[in-house]
């Protein structure tokens, strides 16, 4: 990988991955449109391991939320009396709606880097799951905010958040969409979708570095994946500003315009023999 490429794809992950457009599914697109093999090991182990600067970027803004997350879950397992605290039932919300995407990302791996790299999911990913965006827009009260976070809140938005091993979805559109469908208001269920995707995307971008790392030597190049990396960590950091001022104000529906409109634009392109689907 030429390190402009490397640059490009920086840059693309730190703007998507935190926005409810998919960054798996703008990064296989963006690798498909520079010629690279989308399903190829190294490139989907490439796509994991960049991911971990967009969520050091997460890490460094969120610092003081998750050393307090941390602390009061340490509190509640040795007090009764901090297992009654709002703190309490936020840590044991990220810890638990952490854990489904680590089993159902393992098992279904195979496929994750396979068949699903596939532009028709990503595609489709865009389009159908902007509807999902639509109907929890519509349907929330956002009549509950982060103190009110339950451990039931975690597991059910969790699980959501396996929906973006579908390229397309997005894991932020997942996480933030079924937060609204629990009427937890809008900024604390894109708090939560951060929350939760730091366990998960550090996890996914260590395992695959560690298991794929001389493939990734081989073709990639570890130069071309750290400079992804730190390219990824600078602009996803500017990224998690914007997005939580944005969503303060603004409908995530937003973004379902340009979702269809990108998701469309691929069909299109594959029918007509413009870009192949893998």
């Amino acid at each position: 990988m030429e390190l402009w490429q490397a640059i490009v794809l920086g840059i693309v992950e730190g703007v998507t991955e935190f926005l409810p457009i998919s960054s798996t599914g703008h990064l296989t697109i963006t690798e498909k449109l520079m010629g690279l093999q989308v399903n190829a090991v190294a490139v989907t182990a490439y796509t994991a391991i960049i991911q971990v600067g967009a969520i050091l970027a997460a890490i460094i803004y969120f610092w003081r939320d998750i050393v307090k997350i941390v602390v009061s879950f340490v509190k509640g397992v040795a007090n009764a009396e901090a297992r009654q605290t709002p703190d309490w039932n936020l840590s044991v919300a990220v810890i638990v709606g952490s854990l489904p995407i680590g089993v159902v990302g393992l098992l279904a791996k195979p496929l994750i880097e396979g068949p699903l790299r596939s532009l028709w999911f990503v595609a489709g990913g865009l389009i159908l799951f902007s509807f999902v965006m639509i109907f929890a827009e519509r349907a929330a009260t956002q009549q509950r905010h982060e103190r009110d976070i339950k451990l039931m809140d975690g597991f059910v938005i969790g699980v959501a958040q396996c929906l973006a091993l579908i390229p397309g979805v997005s894991r932020s559109g997942a996480t933030i969409s079924m937060g609204l469908l629990r009427d937890i208001d809008r900024v604390t269920a894109t708090r939560m979708a951060f929350f939760l995707g730091i366990p998960a995307l550090s996890a996914a971008g260590i395992l695959e570095a560690v298991t794929v790392r001389d493939e990734i030597s081989a073709t990639v190049g570890w130069t071309a994946t750290i400079v992804g990396l730190i390219v990824s960590f600078i602009v996803g950091y500017a990224s998690i500003a914007w997005l939580l001022r944005f969503v303060s104000r603004h409908s995530i529906v937003t973004f379902v315009w340009y979702r269809i409109g990108l998701g469309l634009l691929l069909i299109v392109a594959m029918v007509t023999g413009v870009l192949s689907a893998t």
